[in-house]
């Protein structure tokens, strides 16, 4: 396993970190994504823990809050002490009805942070991370009040998940400007088959540093390599809970592709997906997530595969992205800087 500093910080975090979204779910989309109780959620912890994994990521909307618990539990369970670990969760969705149980207003994250560090039985939350973007909330607000948790020492570190570029670059000047806690990570959706992010997001993370923390790596299950043209042998997530979207050609054209190299390598098609991120210098950490103990382990077995040149170009070229402008454009316009 090796370590990268998270943004522009010195605090190391594990190329692979523990996706918890699978703890604890019951019924609707929470019961699709996983179902898993305490005891299995020991398992992988410890199966994590075993093998280097320092980074554990939650969410307070994950399962209600029921994630947060069972992770937290864990901890105890596992007698895991408190500065081995990276413990990561969001704020952002709907705990209530209320109008304003919901949001990144400094009301919500201010009480939504004191409800967290309660199920995760931590006194510190080491990332903590607005889920998504909020527009009826200044972002000032949003970014105030996170300062002030850092100045109370109930988190360690600042970080964001699913925002655009324009709005985390908005967020980066007013927390220069202000001097308020920086920004030190981006939490978003990233995979051989859906290689969006590099349009806008990729060369804005380059230009300030910030870190990329990769959820659903696999597109859902998709990557995995157990599902076909057809639909024929989707028996995971993705055949009742059809998330994140993917344009299914291209996914299929990448599977394709990774085939034959996991073929020769006598390792799964998962672990070839994985690998590909883990070789993409503005990637962190990858968020693996599971359901069993075997599945988690064949996901740690990417980062024993070294990719080559020839295996990365030949994916780069089938998964690549269509042109669009104003990219093309500035590729051709700066193409003689770069000469």
């Amino acid at each position: 396993m090796r370590y990268k500093p998270l943004g522009p910080s010195g605090l190391l975090v594990s190329e692979l970190c523990l996706g918890t979204m699978t703890f604890g779910g019951t019924e609707g989309m929470w019961g699709h994504i996983g179902q898993l109780r305490q005891d299995d959620a020991d398992g992988l912890l410890k199966t994590a823990l075993d093998a280097g994994i320092n980074f554990i990521d939650t969410a307070n909307i994950y399962a209600g809050g029921e994630s947060e618990r069972i992770l937290g539990q864990s901890l105890r369970n596992l007698g895991v002490a408190r500065d081995e670990v990276v413990i990561a969760t969001k704020v952002l969705g709907p705990m209530g009805e209320g109008v304003n149980q919901r949001g990144a207003s400094r009301y919500h994250i201010m009480e939504q942070c004191k409800a967290s560090l309660s199920r995760l039985q931590l006194d510190h939350i080491d990332l903590y991370q607005i889920h998504g973007f909020d527009p009826m909330t200044p972002i000032t607000e949003t970014l105030e009040a996170l300062n002030t948790l850092v100045q109370h020492g109930h988190i360690r570190y600042v970080g964001l998940s699913n925002w655009a570029a324009w709005q985390v670059m908005k967020a980066v000047g007013i927390t220069e400007a202000r001097k308020l806690a920086p920004i030190l990570s981006l939490q978003s959706y990233y995979t051989i088959a859906g290689r969006d992010l590099e349009r806008e997001i990729v060369p804005m993370l380059r230009d300030t540093g910030i870190g990329l923390m990769v959820w659903s790596p696999l597109a859902g299950g998709l990557l995995s390599g157990k599902f076909d043209r057809d639909g024929k042998g989707a028996d995971g997530r993705r055949a009742s809970f059809d998330f994140p979207p993917v344009e299914k050609d291209r996914a299929f054209d990448v599977i394709d592709a990774m085939r034959p190299i996991a073929e020769a390598r006598g390792v799964s098609v998962a672990q070839v997906a994985l690998a590909w991120l883990l070789h993409q210098d503005v990637v962190t950490s990858v968020i693996v997530g599971a359901k069993r103990v075997e599945q988690l382990s064949d996901n740690i077995g990417a980062t024993e595969i070294t990719l080559e040149p020839e295996e990365l170009a030949a994916l780069d070229k089938v998964s690549a992205l269509p042109a669009e402008y104003p990219g093309w454009m500035l590729e051709r316009q700066g193409g003689y800087r770069a000469r």
